[in-house]
């Protein structure tokens, strides 16, 4: 059970086997029922993800987005149609394949995102790798060093290691793509870290509804916000849902903001 685990519970028995599991421990598990043969040759644990169970039955790895939803990545939505590595060519019907090694890598889990998805998409799961599972931003720039990878390495750029979230993220990603100037985690004295500053003037706190479950959460944002306020630092609290499924109307929202400093100065 403990090497399933470390499968996310879902194993080939080469693996159980490269770990140590005997035959014999496999055949007990299977009787007492505390692990099925899902395919042949792949066992799994009662409740394992069954997109999981799909893609090791083929046999293929997770890859790209799908990789990085695994590994416990900032991803933004779940890819339609699971993202595979394989390491030949012949195409899986309701999958997107890779021809990679398998499994892929952290690091190409990450170059596979920056390739394959749409920019922001790419840019939260590989600013997430370097934030939470702390892959080399030098690594990765080496790794993109092909002609062909410009888009990829200026997305890199863009990538800010001390970020706190995915909504950090993708606010700043929309933001400098308007042209603005945005700092990342200010420390503001008296309050803490302030989640962005646009053009020196005006903050940006990313407020999400599964961070205030508990009263002392809630007093505290609350607590941040009147400091920048007595501070004379204007800020604006901006949502999950304004900033992905409503970017115009942040970016409409932050100009109107600065327009109205400016007039009050």
């Amino acid at each position: 059970m403990e090497v399933l685990s470390n499968y996310d519970g879902v194993a080939r028995a080469k693996h159980l086997a490269a770990a140590g599991v005997s035959d014999f421990q496999l055949k007990a598990a299977l009787s007492r029922g505390s692990v099925s043969r899902v395919a042949r040759g792949v066992y799994a644990v009662p409740g394992a993800d069954a997109q999981l169970v799909a893609i090791r039955s083929l046999p293929a790895e997770p890859a790209c987005a799908t990789a990085a939803h695994f590994r416990g990545l900032w991803v933004i939505e779940p890819p339609g149609q699971p993202h595979i590595a394989i390491t030949h060519s012949r195409p899986y019907p309701g999958f997107i394949c890779h021809r990679s090694a398998a499994p892929p890598t952290l690091l190409d889990t990450v170059v596979q995102s920056l390739r394959c998805l749409p920019e922001l998409d790419g840019l939260v799961i590989a600013e997430s790798a370097v934030v939470v599972k702390g892959l080399s931003l030098l690594g990765l720039r080496q790794r993109l060093a092909g002609r062909n990878d410009a888009r990829e390495r200026r997305l890199v750029g863009g990538i800010v290691p001390q970020s706190q979230s995915i909504m950090e993220c993708i606010a700043r990603y929309w933001l400098r793509r308007a042209g603005f100037h945005v700092e990342s985690q200010v420390n503001i004295p008296g309050m803490g870290h302030l989640d962005l500053m646009v053009d020196g003037r005006l903050g940006i706190e990313t407020d999400g509804a599964a961070f205030h479950m508990d009263r002392t959460s809630f007093e505290e944002d609350r607590r941040r916000w009147n400091v920048t306020t007595r501070l004379g630092i204007p800020t604006l609290v901006v949502s999950y849902p304004l900033l992905l499924n409503r970017p115009d109307e942040f970016i409409a929202m932050v100009r109107d903001a600065l327009n109205s400093i400016s007039a009050a100065a």
